[in-house]
């Protein structure tokens, strides 16, 4: 994918004495006395303002925070926690300005936080005489917010459209480069992990993956759903008997391209969900009619494991277990720690897979780390999403 990189206007001076508005993700969760309870994704901006500011620009930064109802801003709707933080990060004072979209005033050298964008009225609808009012304010406007990649609004779309420049800043290229690596032109072996409760909340992102990867793992009440499919007993453990032909189409697509979606061999079960509920491994085909499956078992787990060691990219969202439940940790930490250790380039995304790469200190290890939830899955189903669209537009 063709696209203009902020880093690259900026090393070329073309940022200088400019406005440039970032568009950046800093919807941080607050807590009951309206405190950033975690700062991750205000930490994640700084570069691009960073890189605005080093190259002489007068920076304007917007975000969404929360879900405010258009035109009606509450105060806990309000981005004031997240100017503060940002002052703090920056080591200069970044004042927030509440009715911006008919025109702010910001020098070179100065930093201006737009108030939460969502509560500009046609925000969501990506209305075009609000985005045209956005792009005005500017000579160079920067998506940097993947997290909101995937939703066409005024402030990710609109604007693109319409400014003089539309450019990627360095979080959000990085996530171009990752995804297009892993998926466009990855290395072979290519193997996908995917977990979760539920296969029909990811039909769509298995479907496409069985076209494109080597192996396809599944976990979680996935993994129990393809169990059925292979004719296992798996008691009475979450699944989704209802697509068991889906998961049938899916083997079969893969079969019929030479690759495999590995079934685990062995499990380990409970008679209940609970965290102190005694845990025991045995055969997938012996799982008796009041055992809930909560994990995969060491040998699936070693096998998988091994398979991991030889791929060439692989793609991970999600645990293959309960891991948040010591008892039911095991096969996704010995997944985890594979992918670590593989020389393969990894990329991960999703909450529960971040939680699950935070509770191993796997950080530093794994290729990459996406930071947009929901744009992650769009582009793991296959999706074009509205801000590579228009960035791609733009480059031409």
């Amino acid at each position: 994918m063709q696209f203009i990189r902020f880093s690259d206007l900026c090393a070329q001076g073309q940022a200088q004495g400019k406005r440039v508005f970032i568009r950046a993700d800093l919807n941080v969760p607050l807590d009951e006395q309206g405190q950033i309870s975690e700062d991750t994704r205000i930490r994640a901006s700084v570069p691009a303002i960073r890189m605005a500011l080093d190259a002489g620009a007068a920076v304007m930064v917007t975000s969404h925070l929360g879900r405010p109802k258009e035109g009606q801003l509450l105060p806990g709707d309000s981005l004031a926690p997240v100017a503060q933080r940002l002052s703090e990060l920056l080591g200069q004072e970044v004042p927030l300005a509440r009715d911006w979209v008919d025109g702010v005033e910001v020098a070179p050298g100065q930093v201006l936080l737009l108030e939460n964008c969502r509560g500009n009225v046609g925000e969501k609808k990506n209305d075009a005489e609000l985005a045209r009012k956005m792009a005005a304010l500017c000579d160079i406007f920067v998506h940097d917010a993947f997290g909101t990649a995937h939703r066409a609004e005024a402030s990710t779309y609109g604007i693109a459209q319409y400014a003089p420049v539309a450019c990627a800043g360095p979080l959000l290229a990085a996530e171009i480069d990752a995804l297009g690596k892993a998926l466009r032109e990855p290395k072979r072996p290519l193997v996908a992990i995917v977990g979760g409760a539920k296969v029909s909340t990811k039909l769509t992102i298995l479907r496409s993956l069985a076209e494109k990867v080597d192996a396809l793992i599944v976990g979680g009440g996935i993994a129990n759903t393809f169990m059925l499919a292979a004719g296992l007993p798996i008691g009475k453990s979450l699944a989704e008997p209802d697509l068991v032909d889906e998961a049938k189409a899916i083997i079969d697509m893969m079969r019929a391209r030479g690759c495999a979606v590995p079934i685990p061999q062995d499990v380990v079960v409970a008679q209940r969900f609970a965290a102190d509920a005694p845990a025991q491994t045995k055969p997938a085909s012996e799982v008796l009619a009041d055992e809930l499956i909560l994990d995969i078992g060491p040998k699936t787990a070693a096998e998988l494991a091994a398979q991991l060691q030889q791929a060439g990219t692989i793609v991970w969202n999600g645990p293959v277990g309960v891991f948040e439940f010591d008892a039911f940790e095991q096969g996704t930490r010995t997944l985890s720690q594979a992918i670590a250790e593989s020389q393969a380039f990894s990329i991960a995304g999703g909450g529960d897979t971040l939680a699950a790469i935070a509770k191993y200190g796997l950080e530093p290890r794994i290729g990459y780390i996406s930071t947009g939830g929901g744009a992650f899955l769009e582009v793991l189903e296959g999706k074009q999403l509205p801000a590579f669209e228009i960035l791609a537009q733009r480059a031409q």
